[in-house]
């Protein structure tokens, strides 16, 4: 039994978990934060529409969580260190929520019919953050 614990595969877990915790902790935290930045910036109050039982709110700022995570996620792979992941982080929200503000312009109209519950805006516009999600964590890579 000992042995066991004494393993190379138990002490790099040893080592390794709580390495993984804190940068769990601080991509949770930059997610949180770029959507609480997002929900304050939009001309509408998605979380209150959403309260209300307005699904294409719902969508909308389901496809901002994952456009913000997407970028953050692959930040987090290419990172080594935690202040690697706070700088690429951060500048990835700053550049995903720059596009997402470029996007809710140039789809003028988006907003109102998202507040009016129309679904096929909602999808559109989650459709556009996604892409310039991907595209930002391409960029990331290299």
């Amino acid at each position: 039994m000992l042995d066991t614990l004494s393993s190379p595969e138990v002490q790099a877990f040893a080592s390794g978990f709580p390495v993984l915790v804190v940068h769990l902790m601080v991509t949770f935290g930059l997610l949180a934060a770029g959507a609480v930045i997002y929900a304050l910036l939009t001309p509408w109050k998605e979380v209150a529409l959403i309260r209300e039982g307005n699904a294409a709110a719902g969508v909308a700022f389901g496809g901002v969580l994952l456009g913000l995570a997407i970028p953050l996620a692959v930040s987090m792979s290419v990172s080594t260190s935690v202040a690697d992941i706070a700088l690429w982080g951060l500048a990835t929200l700053v550049l995903q929520l720059l596009a997402f503000r470029i996007v809710d312009l140039v789809l003028t109209g988006l907003p109102q019919r998202i507040q009016e519950g129309e679904i096929s805006a909602a999808v559109l516009l989650v459709a556009a953050k996604l892409a310039t999600a991907l595209i930002l964590a391409a960029a990331l890579t290299g």
